[in-house]
């Protein structure tokens, strides 16, 4: 049986950044580990988490994250795939890009459309993607990160409708990560071991109906 590819395309949170002092969680530990272990044999998961990347935007102060710049070349890179899940909108989130949540959903459509603009990465010649809404803030006052997210918790309670009718306009599915996960109260937005765990299960179920 050929081998499936998902490429996983996200930020921090798929990266794998421990909450508590920022380091890596190892691979088993983060959510696509968690992802591959309960896919089992015939699949490949590529991580590609970037810390502070966002959807669209250009960020005028760390540089080199915006997503849709790098989508196109990671499709190519580790083609052919047969899902793309995408994680992302946290860091849109930031006080510096002053966007709105609906302006976030539309930075993943604009995604979502580069990877159908690139169908022949995929095998069946079909971009087959599938979103996941990151879950709300945690409260955020007197966190370190309080001060890059002004405004931020607020917007991420709105998220996941304004993903919804996104995902629900390109006919793409959608998981809402906030049905199942929660962002670390140490600060604010990534997630804990548990909640890695968690999510990868949540993900795994969903692609294994999907593919």
């Amino acid at each position: 049986m050929r081998e499936k590819t998902i490429l996983c395309f996200g930020d921090s949170n798929t990266w794998g950044c421990d909450p508590s002092g920022w380091r890596r969680f190892d691979r088993k530990t983060r959510w696509p580990g968690v992802l591959h272990k309960e896919l089992g044999e015939g699949y490949h998961v590529v991580e590609e988490g970037l810390g502070g990347r966002t959807t669209v935007w250009d960020d005028p102060i760390e540089g080199h994250k915006n997503g849709y710049a790098q989508l196109q070349p990671l499709l190519r890179s580790h083609m052919p795939l047969d899902l793309l899940v995408i994680m992302l909108g946290t860091n849109d989130l930031k006080n510096r890009f002053s966007v709105s949540a609906m302006d976030v959903s539309w930075g993943m459509g604009r995604l979502i459309d580069l990877a159908r603009a690139n169908s022949d990465a995929f095998t069946s010649g079909k971009a087959e993607i599938l979103v996941v809404c990151p879950p709300p803030f945690a409260p955020m006052e007197g966190l370190s990160l309080e001060g890059i997210f002004v405004g931020g918790e607020e917007k991420s309670r709105q998220l996941a409708s304004a993903y919804r009718a996104i995902c629900k306009e390109r006919g793409i599915g959608l998981i809402d990560a906030g049905d199942s996960i929660s962002s670390s109260a140490v600060d604010g937005i990534h997630l804990e071991a548990s909640e890695h765990d968690k999510l990868g299960r949540v993900i795994a179920r969903e692609v294994a109906s999907m593919l």
